[in-house]
């Protein structure tokens, strides 16, 4: 028996794969957005997967290089990832903080913390760790979100529990 490598399974268009999976994030995230189905930073997500796991529909976990360094933030991770697991929650590792705050900004803020740049108070929103959340009011049927948890349950089955996108700077 033959067993192929994801590399041989998804062929000379993987590239184009995962560009077409983080643009299907970045629409994930601004239609969310205006909903208010966003919760931004590690201890809002922790608390709002302690109140209603079954609601959250992705979690997104985000670090640039220096980041990787930060031993708390790589526990946090450790932990949420293993909570959503555990409740059956997609989860994607995003390498481009910077990126990830212009797509919140450009939505206009969002629940649960608001979108990127800065709080209130000034200082730096903490975009380690993204929840998009489903709209109370109907099962929500995005085609982004379908494609963007396709993408994941196929990573999983590749055994790559927490695959990572590239947001490409726009």
């Amino acid at each position: 028996m033959y067993n192929m490598t994801f590399e041989e399974i998804s062929g000379d268009n993987s590239q184009e794969r995962m560009d077409s999976v983080a643009k299907a994030l970045e629409d994930v995230l601004t239609r969310a957005l205006p909903q208010g189905c966003i919760t931004v930073g590690v201890y809002e997500a922790a608390k709002s997967l302690n109140v209603d796991p079954d609601n959250v529909v992705l979690c997104i976990l985000a670090a640039d290089d220096e980041d990787v360094k930060d031993v708390a933030l790589q526990i946090h991770f450790t932990l949420i990832q293993a909570f959503c697991c555990e409740n059956d929650i997609n989860i994607l590792r995003v390498n481009n903080t910077r990126r990830l705050a212009q797509i919140l900004a450009a939505g206009g803020g969002g629940g649960g913390g608001g979108g990127g740049g800065k709080q209130s108070g000034g200082e730096p929103v903490d975009l380690h760790c993204v929840l998009v959340t489903s709209p109370e009011s109907s099962s929500w049927k995005d085609p982004a979100l379908s494609k963007v948890n396709l993408f994941c349950r196929e990573s999983r089955c590749m055994d790559q529990w927490v695959p990572i996108i590239n947001l490409p700077e726009r």
